[in-house]
């Protein structure tokens, strides 16, 4: 905060404008009209204008001109305070009475032109609340309308509705009788392409695409739009949000899928997803998602797009911060009972070192009862890696014959079934239900739709992955498993398994994801 130059003790003029004010067509609200009436006002008496235009009245943090008079009133430079509204002083009640508060302390009165009544009594405060009250009240209002034609647009129609998106350039467009902005691409779409072929490869990571970018930066693209060397400040979040985005991709009936089994809205009919349009992710007021079908063309084919995603969600069990280095397992055991990771407990005892398994959940706020299972790290490691040999035989057998029948996602397809026919039962049920049934009924129904929708997600990955797989890669890490890095088991271990509950109940249970 700058150190004022006055002289003397003045009246201080306060105006502002709001962004909305422009759009109302009251011009006695423009900084001219304020500044003149108050000058009107205030005659010959020595004062200073301070101008805040553009800023809401929300909030004083963001208005300089503001901050710059309450440091003139600690000073001791400010007699009086003069606004053509009170609401232009601001919208905010608790902070109005916050800051008056101050200022009466200061011996500070506020006046405004055009509420002409006496602050100084009861029924002016009174008076001057209520204003304050109204005019709050019309900003959450005008900040509501905002989110709901904001919502209203992007459920309504395919135009991008704001910001800068890697790899399109905005443009004005006429769809559908409507205007607004259509992505289309430019010449760092490339660079996106680029980005998700490098990446769907099983042995490159979100590093190895970074450095390929900051080492081809000038061979992608010397300059864009006066920007040069877009690459060199590239970021693994970044590449990452590129990454998922569902705006890049091409998307078609399997990617409706995909959403769909997430849990998200679909606004869209299935039929809307041609393979060739991108998306849109939008959330509600209450921040849940939903899924637009978006007027521009997607860069990525689904098979692409969803090969990505599988990977980015297999990665996120498995750490990437060395936490590897004590068992290739690390991020894929789980406790069958609270479905918490189980960590690694190294303890140091004469020039050896005993591992343990630790239930995550036991810490939680629940509290699962078992703390440490009584299977040993070593025991749960070599069987793992022999069903690991006897998956890949299978595998090898399932390539030669060409084809044969996935117990697993058919498994899951009754599974399927079964919530499905539970789901139906508890609706017909809901007709004579009392208020305490009805509860239960909504309550279970929550749960079963969830359920329903992992076990859909599952058998999404499961078909896509099932279509895709190539054992060759896994012959030979299996074949020398003992000459392997810890790391390197790690991704081998991580890429043919979803997960591994270990209890002492029921043991050693391997879910593959292959």
């Amino acid at each position: 905060m700058k150190k004022s130059n006055i002289t003397g003790k003045i009246t201080a003029i306060y105006v502002r404008r709001s962004v909305s004010d422009k759009y109302k067509g009251n011009n006695s609200l423009s900084i001219d009209s304020q500044k003149a009436d108050c000058i009107k006002y205030v005659g010959d008496d020595n004062y200073r204008i301070y101008c805040d235009d553009g800023k809401s009245g929300k909030d004083v943090e963001h208005r300089p001109a503001f901050q710059q008079m309450m440091q003139d009133a600690k000073e001791g430079l400010i007699d009086r305070i003069v606004v053509k509204k009170y609401d232009r002083f601001s919208r905010n009640m608790r902070e109005y009475l916050n800051i008056t508060n101050e200022l009466d302390n200061l011996g500070i009165s506020v006046f405004s032109l055009t509420e002409p009544f006496n602050t100084a009594t009861k029924e002016g405060r009174m008076m001057r609340n209520n204003l304050l009250n109204f005019a709050e009240f019309e900003r959450e209002t005008i900040a509501s309308r905002i989110t709901d034609a904001y919502n209203t647009r992007a459920r309504e129609t395919g135009f991008h509705q704001n910001g800068v998106v890697f790899g399109y350039t905005a443009e004005r467009r006429k769809v559908n009788g409507k205007t607004g902005s259509v992505l289309v691409p430019n010449v760092l779409s490339e660079a996106v392409i680029k980005a998700y072929e490098l990446y769907k490869e099983n042995d490159v990571s979100l590093q190895d695409v970074l450095v390929y970018f900051r080492e081809n930066d000038v061979a992608m693209t010397a300059e864009f739009d006066g920007h040069p060397n877009h690459f060199k400040d590239f970021t693994r979040c970044r590449i990452s949000f590129i990454l998922q985005n569902p705006l890049y991709v091409r998307a078609d009936k399997e990617v409706y899928k995909y959403f769909a089994a997430k849990g998200y809205e679909m606004v869209d009919d299935v039929e809307a997803y041609d393979g060739i349009h991108g998306l849109l992710l939008h959330k509600n007021n209450g921040g849940t998602p939903f899924i637009k079908v978006g007027y521009h063309e997607g860069l990525i084919d689904a098979e692409t797009w969803l090969v990505v995603q599988d990977k980015k969600e297999h990665n996120k069990r498995i750490p990437r911060n060395g936490k590897s280095k004590n068992s290739w397992l690390t991020g894929l055991i789980k406790c069958p009972y609270c479905n918490y990771t189980m960590a690694m407990e190294v303890i140091p005892f004469k020039q050896r070192k005993y591992r343990y398994y630790i239930d995550s959940g036991a810490y939680s706020a629940k509290g699962c009862l078992k703390k440490h299972p009584k299977t040993k790290p070593d025991t749960v490691e070599q069987k793992v890696f022999e069903a690991m040999k006897q998956r890949l035989s299978e595998l090898i057998i399932i390539k030669q014959e060409n084809e044969k029948p996935d117990t697993k996602s058919e498994a899951i397809k009754a599974d399927i079934i079964a919530v499905d026919d539970e789901i139906r039962k508890l609706l017909d049920m809901l007709k004579d239900a009392d208020k305490a049934l009805f509860d239960y009924i909504n309550q279970r129904v929550t749960q079963l739709h969830d359920k329903k929708s992992g076990l859909e997600k599952s058998l999404l990955a499961r078909a896509r992955k099932q279509k895709r797989i190539d054992v060759q890669p896994l012959e030979k890490p299996l074949a020398n498993w003992d000459d392997l890095s810890m790391q390197d088991k790690c991704d081998v271990a991580s890429t043919m398994i979803d997960v591994i509950y270990l209890s002492d109940e029921n043991g050693i249970d391997i879910r593959f994801a292959i």
